[in-house]
């Protein structure tokens, strides 16, 4: 499965939120993504992604790893917890984390309003796993009803930047 975009040129690359790629996202994460920077807005030398990601209260990142990337993520709003390698770490705006490769994380949205991060891999592809799984979306839309991910969503997975699914992967409620 080919998941990638046409690298852009190398160059300088402003935008403001109007302008940037978005997502809607489906169950169970819901919410939104933007893609800030990824090598087919902007070509680079070392290729990286980076952007927002906002998940909907009582929403989630399901538990996952990313065998070959590095993830950074920096709370702008909101409140949850990552739970990483199993153990619980809360979520408020200023928190920062860092994964290396091959560490199980999710992320909870315990709050009762969007939980929104900046996020950056290295190297890229996140941006495409948000592209495939989500449905486009424009500044003003209408938040869409909850849907479901795509039957290959695995597939998916593989192509872009996650590990295998872990067959005992965790759920919010259970640590």
């Amino acid at each position: 499965m080919d998941t990638r975009q046409a690298r852009a040129e190398i160059g300088i690359h402003v935008s403001g939120p109007a302008e940037r790629e978005s997502y809607w996202q489906p169950v169970p994460a819901n919410g939104y993504i933007d893609v800030a920077l990824a090598p087919h807005i902007v070509g680079m030398q070392l290729p990286f992604a980076m952007g927002t990601q906002n998940v909907a209260p009582g929403g989630y990142v399901r538990e996952h790893t990313h065998e070959e990337n590095e993830e950074a993520i920096f709370v702008i709003e909101g409140h949850g917890r990552a739970v990483i390698d199993g153990r619980d770490y809360p979520m408020e705006p200023g928190t920062t984390v860092f994964l290396p490769m091959g560490v199980r994380h999710m992320f909870v949205n315990e709050g009762a309003t969007d939980l929104r991060w900046v996020w950056l891999i290295n190297p890229n592809g996140l941006e495409d796993f948000f592209r495939l799984i989500g449905r486009p979306r424009a500044p003003g839309d209408k938040v869409p009803v909850n849907f479901p991910r795509p039957e290959n969503v695995l597939e998916i997975e593989r192509a872009t930047v996650f590990g295998a699914q872990p067959e005992d992967q965790r759920k919010p409620d259970a640590n």
